[in-house]
């Protein structure tokens, strides 16, 4: 299980590169040492980082339930991390998502990986995970919505 994180600053209509990682559990791990992992994870770089607002993606409807189940799960975890710091929470669909960042809500992840690359001027392409945190910061500060979940 892999959990990306992004942090990203607007500053003057420019969006600009704070940080981004990737959360790995431990193969073999039990699930709530997973769980605690990201939860620990997760309330490190937002003690670091210091942000406004905790964007997370919605769910997505797949075919494997339990892929999906777990995913709840996590997005409990982030919703709670960022609650102990008073930080509101704000998600977006990955149709929001990719409109924002790509242009095309249909998009690809490459697509996605390659516009996050650009779009922040970084050197080297984000991993997959990390990307699509990075992905969701930038299309919350092109949405910017005002009711938190």
């Amino acid at each position: 299980m892999i959990t990306g994180c992004g942090v990203v600053n607007s500053r003057a209509g420019r969006i600009i590169h704070v940080v981004h990682s990737e959360i790995k559990a431990k193969r073999g791990d039990p699930f709530s040492t997973c769980l605690q992992r990201i939860y620990d994870a997760l309330r490190s770089a937002i003690d670091a980082s210091q942000p406004d607002a905790i964007a997370l993606e919605d769910i997505f409807y797949g075919k494997n339930v339990k892929s999906l189940i777990k995913l709840g799960h996590v997005r409990g975890v982030a919703i709670l991390a960022a609650s102990h710091s008073k930080i509101p929470v704000f998600e977006y669909t990955p149709l929001e998502v990719k409109k924002a960042v790509v242009g095309y809500g249909r998009a690809e992840k490459r697509q996605v990986q390659n516009m996050v690359r650009a779009i922040l001027n970084l050197k080297e392409l984000p991993p997959v995970d990390a990307a699509d945190a990075l992905a969701v910061a930038i299309c919350h500060t092109n949405y910017l919505k005002v009711t938190p979940i």
